[in-house]
């Protein structure tokens, strides 16, 4: 089955609708640029009230390997997914990084970085070698719309069929992919179809205002999934 993230949790009523209607993951955006960025001690007090069952992801733009590991072990999150800056080396998670910490990790990517070069090593995903280290320790690599002053959150589709290629090169080096941007009851079934992926992530597409759920989004979004998977 499709893995489902229901991301930008500011509270715990959003966070319990999210794993009450199937969700595998539910996020905390560490950004203080977004509507719905939360505190390491918000984040921590909602995260005891979850099932161990539940993935607890966190959200991180250009932030540094130092600052994404201290942040994960307070709020007792099981999964990092980093936005990297690639002007800052600090930021980008590496062999030692990955090997350092007991959560796992999600490489979200702009669906525009991914231009792949025919000279460039089949085995290197936008600057990243997957090294077997790198794929023991990363979930997934996630797509996403967006630009570098807004990666994400932004309700906008980007290219599906533009990114096919690449996303076939991921599969084949074994790399599993995470589709967000846009995402809504009535688009995330056409997403599955095109690209096939491994999971799907989901903010404004379920929310009633920034950093605030619709209950009945949330649920039909997780049933439209699942209807999905049955039948593509």
């Amino acid at each position: 089955m499709t893995w489902i993230k229901i991301c930008g949790m500011t509270n715990l009523e959003d966070a319990l609708t999210a794993v009450d209607a199937g969700a595998d993951a539910v996020g905390f955006v560490f950004y203080e640029k977004s509507p719905r960025n939360i505190s390491v001690e918000a984040a921590r007090e909602i995260v005891r009230e979850l099932p161990e069952s539940v993935e607890k992801v966190g959200v991180f733009v250009g932030e540094t390997r130092e600052t994404v590991f201290e942040i994960s072990e307070k709020a007792g999150l099981t999964i990092a997914q980093a936005y990297p800056n690639f002007r800052n080396p600090l930021s980008i998670p590496n062999d030692r990084f990955l090997e350092k910490a007991s959560f796992r990790v999600i490489i979200a990517l702009l669906a525009s970085q991914l231009q792949q070069e025919e000279s460039e090593n089949p085995d290197v995903i936008a600057g990243f070698r997957a090294s077997s280290k790198f794929r023991e320790r990363v979930v997934a690599v996630l797509l996403d719309s967006g630009t570098s002053n807004r990666p994400g959150g932004t309700g906008k589709k980007f290219d599906w069929q533009s990114a096919t290629p690449m996303t076939d090169l991921m599969s084949h080096i074994g790399l599993r992919l995470i589709v967000a941007g846009g995402l809504t009851t009535g688009s995330v079934r056409d997403s599955m179809r095109a690209l096939n992926p491994w999971g799907v992530d989901v903010v404004s597409g379920v929310e009633a205002s920034p950093g605030k759920k619709d209950q009945e989004k949330v649920r039909a979004f997780v049933r439209t999934v699942r209807d999905a998977d049955r039948s593509l």
